[in-house]
């Protein structure tokens, strides 16, 4: 049953790279363009590179390279487990051979009431954690789900949840990243995601209002269609 006071939508795709400096280059690659740069993110170890793929359907999204950075200090993230399965050996050998679609990310009105209705179907998405960074324009703030080992459930497809701004700010999407990008060349067109578990994830998405994604029973995948300066193009996570 959808949860009527919610409000969620897509806010960004995930792709993990062994390295910052190897998702760049593949990004140029595959997609033909260089993305922006993004930060770094002390609490789990990780940076990542930025750019735009808004669209109609999916007016906030952006696209998000992250990687292990080698130079974060072991003492500040040693009681997390990097989010994204970041530390899961099978992913790390998969990412080793190039970067991957991994998962993506979608922002709602109200983090809390989506984790509880998420929740009544027996699905842990992990606590709401509080984060902030500084950009040009202010400090940016934001809520997001990560569970203590870092997993990723339905191997991907079950988005993590995101609440940007403080819980009281007046307009809390006015720094979101989407806001501060340039057009990139690269525009999100469809989504499509398959897994055995098909019904409980359409009931998922279906409690937190979360549309335009197209949902079937099959293999574990999520693919992502782009429009890029080479083309349309279709990533896929194949069940990362």
């Amino acid at each position: 049953m959808t949860t009527q006071a919610l409000k969620t939508q897509i806010d960004h795709l995930v792709v993990a790279a062994r390295t910052l400096d190897e998702g760049v280059a593949w990004c140029e690659a595959t997609l033909g363009m260089t993305p922006q740069a993004g930060g770094e993110h002390e609490e789990y170890g990780t940076h990542n590179r930025l750019f735009k793929i808004a669209t109609p359907s999916y007016p906030m999204a952006y696209f998000e390279i992250i990687a292990i950075n080698p130079n974060a200090s072991i003492d500040q993230r040693s009681a997390h487990k990097r989010w994204f399965d970041l530390d899961d050996a099978a992913l790390q050998k998969a990412i080793a051979n190039q970067p991957s679609l991994i998962h993506f990310v979608v922002n709602t009105s109200d983090i809390q009431l989506a984790r509880n209705s998420w929740k009544e179907q027996g699905i842990d998405a992990g606590p709401a954690m509080h984060a902030n960074r500084r950009t040009n324009k202010g400090m940016l703030n934001w809520q997001i789900t990560v569970r203590d080992d870092g997993q990723r459930l339905f191997q991907g497809a079950l988005p993590t949840l995101i609440q940007w701004g403080k819980p009281d700010a007046a307009d809390p999407m006015r720094l979101h990243p989407r806001n501060s990008l340039p057009r990139s060349g690269v525009s999100l067109q469809q989504i499509h995601v398959t897994h055995p578990s098909a019904d409980k994830l359409k009931l998922a998405y279906e409690s937190v209002d979360l549309k335009n994604i197209e949902v079937a029973t099959g293999e574990a995948n999520i693919a992502v269609h782009l429009q890029t300066p080479k083309g349309l193009l279709v990533l896929q996570s194949l069940g990362l």
